[in-house]
């Protein structure tokens, strides 16, 4: 006897949804591809990376040059993926009645050490999620990475080098740098956060309301940027590099 195994509506549909995701994400691409193709740069830093004098995205802040258009990381990251964290409808009152907007939360990252979040309005959806992606990308933030737990001897970036701490609002994270295999110890609206900027095991703690989605992503994305602002001493790099 031959037995056939249906297939259940739940894996259908988590099927077709895959299908729709994938045809999105390539229609996306070819919709980038071809607003690069057509992107004539009106800044200096897009002139000198259509010239290749720009080749990675840590050499316009060693230049310190100014990042006006979200074509410049298009070509420089290419591969950045984008995620809505937050989508609402907003209003606002005034003379001649309700004004209606939505007001969109995109966070974008490359997994490996890049990340931000861009907020954005508008009268309807789809362009306010487009100004969001831009302003992310307008706003992206290079993460140091390291091993700076006391626990862990390998020399792999899966953490952070050292303690640190970002607010936004009433909200406060601390980050610690965690051992090899503990995870993200942290709440599931900021996984997402730490997983786009390419670390594997962390820390958290947390004050203030920290049910205030969008203060609470901005809070841990400062504490990231404010990795890179720690002067850090060459006997104290060689320890990290040894660990």
């Amino acid at each position: 006897m031959v037995f056939k195994i249906k297939k259940g509506r739940g894996a259908e549909k988590s099927g077709k949804k895959r299908e729709r995701d994938g045809f999105a994400q390539a229609r996306d691409k070819e919709r980038k591809e071809k607003a690069l193709v057509e992107w004539s740069p009106k800044t200096a830093l897009g002139k000198m990376v259509i010239n290749s004098e720009i080749s990675s995205f840590e050499q316009i802040g060693e230049k310190n040059l100014a990042l006006l258009e979200p074509e410049v990381i298009d070509s420089l990251l290419p591969d950045l993926e984008e995620k809505l964290v937050e989508f609402r409808k907003t209003t606002r009152v005034t003379r001649q009645g309700r004004n209606f907007s939505f007001r969109a939360s995109v966070l974008v990252g490359d997994r490996i050490k890049h990340v931000a979040i861009g907020v954005a309005k508008d009268k309807e959806k789809m362009p306010a999620i487009k100004k969001a992606v831009a302003n992310a990308k307008l706003h992206l933030v290079s993460v140091k990475k390291g091993c700076g737990s006391w626990e862990c001897n390998c020399s792999e970036p899966h953490s952070i080098p050292f303690k640190t701490e970002g607010k936004c609002a009433s909200v406060k994270v601390i980050l610690l740098p965690a051992p090899k295999g503990t995870g993200l110890v942290c709440g599931d609206n900021v996984k997402d956060v730490l997983r786009f900027a390419g670390i594997k095991d962390i820390w958290c703690k947390t004050f203030g309301s920290t049910g205030t989605k969008l203060n609470f992503i901005s809070a841990v994305i400062d504490a990231l940027k404010n990795i890179s602002k720690v002067k850090i001493s060459g006997e104290f790099k060689e320890k990290l590099e040894k660990r």
